[in-house]
């Protein structure tokens, strides 16, 4: 079983990186990072006649290695209770890849086992539910599995590892994925 893990905090270092690191240990894990990477916005396509141009940026090589892997990992802050911007812009494309001829994104996509880690300040367990919600109806609606989620608290970089259930859902988590390599 192949791991791949999307980062999607515009901080280095930061809470989701850090507990997502912390699941990670000891893996072997593809990570990619979206701020060191330029992923456009959609620009919606999907009604005109000549469909999605191909856009000059690294989405395609970014959705190639994900479709490569058996695992998937997303991991983003809570920000203004939603998903960081770099990570909707990289959901976002979704849209142009179902429409892509070269690959057949939903079918493979269906394939994935997936796992959502978040963290935030103002009451994340809490605020943070509608954006579990909505990456549950992301992934239901590719066929995805969505086998779970961890949500942390913090707001200054660190602050997350103080978090004893996040740092102990982490660790269980990671102890799965190592056993099921």
């Amino acid at each position: 079983m192949s791991i791949f893990a999307l980062y999607a905090s515009s901080r280095p270092n930061g809470n989701s990186e850090q507990l997502t690191d912390m699941l990670l240990e000891g893996t072997v894990c593809t990570k990619i990072i979206l701020r060191e990477k330029n992923i456009r916005p959609i620009t919606d396509q999907r009604h005109t006649p000549e469909g999605f141009r191909p856009v000059d940026d690294d989405y395609d090589a970014i959705v190639e290695e994900m479709m490569r892997h058996d695992v998937l990992i997303f991991s983003t802050p809570l920000y203004w209770y939603g998903m960081s911007g770099p990570m909707k812009d990289f959901v976002d494309r979704w849209s142009q890849s179902l429409r892509d001829k070269r690959y057949h994104f939903k079918e493979e996509m269906s394939k994935k086992q997936v796992y959502v880690v978040i963290t935030g300040g103002d009451h994340p367990r809490v605020t943070g539910l509608p954006l579990v919600q909505q990456f549950q109806h992301i992934f239901r609606f590719m066929g995805m599995n969505f086998a779970g989620y961890i949500i942390g608290e913090g707001n200054q970089p660190g602050d997350v590892l103080q978090d004893e259930r996040a740092v102990s859902e982490a660790k269980w988590l990671n102890h799965r994925l190592r056993g099921s390599l």
